[in-house]
C-alpha cells in the first residue's frame, strides 16, 4: 500500500531509475513479473524497489532470526538466605550463584528476616557482605541494597571475566579414570588384601 504519488524507483538489478509517478512504477514492476516494494517510506519521495516481495520478507525474517541468535539471553535468578544459615547450605547456594554468574545471568540475593531477626537487620547485612566478598571474581553488586521490614535484597551482575572454577572444571576433576588407572587401582587393592 504505497500512498505517495511519486516514488524514487530502484529496479531489480539495483539501478536507479529516478523519480517516477506511482502508476508508471507499478507498470514497470508488472512487466517484469515482480512487485513494487516501499523500502524507505520516510524519504522524500519514498524509495521503492522492484523485487519479489515474498523473497524480501523471507530475507528480513532470516536477518532478524540471525540477529536474535547472536544475542545472549540473560535471566534473573533469585537465591534466598537466612541470617542463621548453616555452613553447608551457604556453600551450596554460593556455588549456585557463581554458576549463574558464569552463565551470564543476573542474581537477586535475598536474606529473609523472621520474628526477632526483623529488629536486627545487621545480621542480614553480614550475610550479604560475606557473599559479596565470596563472589568477587564472578560478579559485582548493581545498585543499592534494598531494606524491607521482612528482608534485605540486592542485585548482582556478572563481571564479564569469570574464572570458570565451578561447573565444567569440577566435572572434569571428578570424571571417571581411564581403564589403565582402574586396573592399577584393582591390582593395588588385591595386593593389599590379607591371605594372598
Amino acid at each position: 500500500m504505497i500512498l505517495a504519488r511519486e516514488v524514487r524507483v530502484i529496479d531489480d538489478e539495483k539501478k536507479q531509475l529516478g523519480v517516477l509517478p506511482l502508476s508508471e512504477a507499478l507498470n514497470l514492476a508488472r512487466q517484469k513479473g515482480l512487485d513494487l516494494v516501499e523500502v524507505a517510506p520516510e524519504a522524500k519521495p519514498p524509495v521503492c524497489r522492484i523485487m519479489d516481495y515474498g523473497k524480501f520478507l523471507y530475507e528480513q525474517h532470516k536477518r532478524a532470526h540471525e540477529a536474535k541468535k547472536h544475542q545472549k539471553q540473560s535471566q534473573l535468578k533469585e537465591i534466598k538466605f537466612r541470617p542463621k544459615i548453616s555452613g553447608h547450605d551457604y556453600q551450596f547456594k554460593l556455588k549456585h550463584i557463581q554458576r549463574f554468574l558464569e552463565e551470564g545471568n543476573k542474581v537477586k540475593i535475598t536474606v529473609m528476616l523472621r520474628g526477632r531477626e526483623k529488629a536486627r537487620p545487621e545480621l542480614g547485612q553480614q550475610v550479604l557482605d560475606r557473599l559479596l566478598t565470596d563472589i568477587a571474581g564472578y560478579g559485582r553488586q548493581d545498585g543499592e541494597t534494598k531494606h524491607h521490614d521482612w528482608a534485605l535484597s540486592l542485585l548482582v551482575v556478572p563481571t564479564g571475566k569469570t574464572g570458570k572454577t565451578g561447573g565444567q572444571d569440577a566435572k572434569a576433576k571428578n570424571s571417571q579414570g581411564s581403564s589403565e588407572e582402574v586396573q592399577s587401582n584393582r591390582q593395588k587393592e588385591n595386593s593389599s588384601e590379607p591371605g594372598q
